[in-house]
């Protein structure tokens, strides 16, 4: 069976090979609506398959970005991984996404599977410890967006959320209640990894500017699995926290799980607000108050960031961090 090539295109359609280029590249400024709904119906009818490779080494891109997210089953990472590839796929870009599980040499590894596959560009939600490796990549001038995350003097660009302001935000909602003895509970603060770092220091500045303590055995970090027994403990005290700020979605769904296993009412024994929004939260009984991330916009944003290093190569100097507000979704949990 003869391969069908753009002449063969150009040729049933009557057009010239530089305008079946121009359309397979998405460049339709000078086309007429005409034009393009012909080369459409004969690519069909052909049944012609574009060169990914010979494209790739013309254009010297291979219209591939890496996605190297530190844990995919946060439903943020979810959430804005969905928006980027919407975001990418508008531009002609296809995404590879990589779950590195939090785990430093996992991100390692796909990292550089994906720089030996050439793509043209690497989003990193970063593990914090492969800091030879960044640097490395910056060094190279290869286009790289941190997302979620931030690591100190590596100038790279990043786009996260406001994490100071979404600890705060629960907190003020928490006092407005009427609670004062306030809980945050997270997972494990391990390598400094900067969301979970930022909303402790959130929280504990929300406390003080209400004129309320800030008391250790109310601030617990630790894994999963250990989220249950450290809110055991909390719920033994003389005096048990009235609200639990939720750290992030995970945490959220240990409290819950941990309170209906105990028959603790929510929010007559303890008000609880996450940080995060999760899909159930509009339905489970009570509905959850949350703090959201801006997913979308934080999305358009990271892709606008890595494709302006693609197309600008020659001009290295991205490196502002992008902060976007959260917001909060008040339901009946406080």
């Amino acid at each position: 069976m003869k391969n069908i090539t753009i002449a063969d295109v150009a040729k049933h359609a009557g057009v010239s090979k530089s305008t079946v280029s121009q359309f397979l590249n998405s460049r339709f400024d000078y086309m007429s609506e005409k034009t393009k709904k012909k080369i459409e119906v004969t690519i069909e009818e052909l049944n012609y398959q574009p060169n990914i490779v010979a494209r790739s080494l013309k254009q010297k891109a291979t219209f591939t970005v890496g996605v190297v997210v530190a844990n995919i089953l946060h439903t943020f990472s979810t959430q804005i991984i969905r928006a980027m590839e919407d975001a990418f796929h508008e531009q002609g870009y296809q995404i590879i996404v990589c779950n590195a599980d939090d785990e430093p040499e996992k991100e390692k590894k796909y990292i550089e599977m994906l720089l030996a596959k050439q793509v043209d560009g690497i989003m990193i939600f970063p593990t914090g410890s492969n800091l030879d490796l960044y640097e490395r990549m910056k060094q190279m001038q290869f286009p790289v967006v941190f997302v979620d995350r931030t690591i100190n003097n590596l100038n790279i660009a990043t786009v996260m959320l406001d994490n100071h302001m979404a600890a705060k935000l629960a907190v003020d909602q928490l006092v407005k209640k009427g609670r004062k003895r306030i809980a945050l509970v997270t997972t494990s603060i391990i390598r400094n990894i900067s969301p979970r770092v930022e909303r402790l220091e959130g929280y504990k500045n929300a406390l003080i500017a209400h004129g309320l303590p800030v008391k250790e055995e109310y601030i617990k970090s630790a894994s999963a699995d250990k989220i249950s027994s450290v809110l055991e403990k909390m719920f033994r005290l003389a005096s048990p926290p009235e609200g639990i700020v939720a750290g992030n979605d995970i945490v959220l769904n240990e409290v819950l799980k941990f309170m209906k296993e105990r028959n603790l009412n929510i929010p007559n024994d303890a008000a609880v607000i996450g940080i995060d929004e999760v899909p159930f939260a509009s339905f489970f009984t009570p509905p959850i108050t949350t703090v959201a991330q801006p997913a979308a916009e934080m999305a358009k944003k990271s892709v606008e960031l890595l494709l302006n290093q693609i197309k600008n190569k020659d001009e290295n100097e991205f490196v502002d961090i992008y902060r976007f507000k959260p917001s909060l979704i008040e339901r009946d949990s406080d």
